[in-house]
């Protein structure tokens, strides 16, 4: 069976800044996943070497920067790392990861303003996984990775 690696806040774990989980997947859609890919559940931030809870981050031109002006582009670099690697050690192709996010967003997230405003840009894993040649979803992409069904 296929691997996919997603976004373990997606599925209910509590890796969040702020503690808590994102679970955003529909019963239906989580039996579709489970029944279609083997999940391999992961967050760039905790492999990084950040706790939970943590003050929130976003991306500022090349940095990663805590809310509080704290510099954390290494831990969100080292968990991007992670994930490639990970990736790499399972033969990994996809991956379906929370959008908005600076390690996991896909296309777009928040500007590095902390008010909310968003920006066609990718998180720092997300990034790297895609210049990796792994297919990234967002979670609102979801139905993209049952095309064939």
């Amino acid at each position: 069976m296929e691997k996919l690696l997603i976004s373990a806040c997606i599925l209910g774990a509590s890796s969040r800044y702020d503690g808590k989980s994102k679970k955003c997947l529909t019963e239906r859609d989580l039996g579709r996943l489970i029944d279609n890919y083997e999940l391999v559940p992961f967050c760039p931030e905790i492999y990084g070497g950040l706790p939970t809870p943590r003050t929130p981050s976003e991306r500022v031109g090349d940095a990663v920067l805590m809310k509080d002006g704290k510099d954390v582009t290494e831990n969100y670099k080292k968990g991007a790392m992670e994930a490639k690697r990970l990736c790499e050690l399972l033969g990994i192709k996809k991956a379906l990861l929370k959008e908005r996010s600076p390690a996991c967003g896909k296309d777009r997230i928040y500007d590095g303003s902390f008010t909310g405003v968003l920006t066609p840009r990718h998180g720092v894993a997300a990034e790297l996984l895609i210049e990796s040649g792994i297919s990234v979803y967002g979670d609102s992409e979801i139905e993209m990775l049952f095309d064939d069904e």
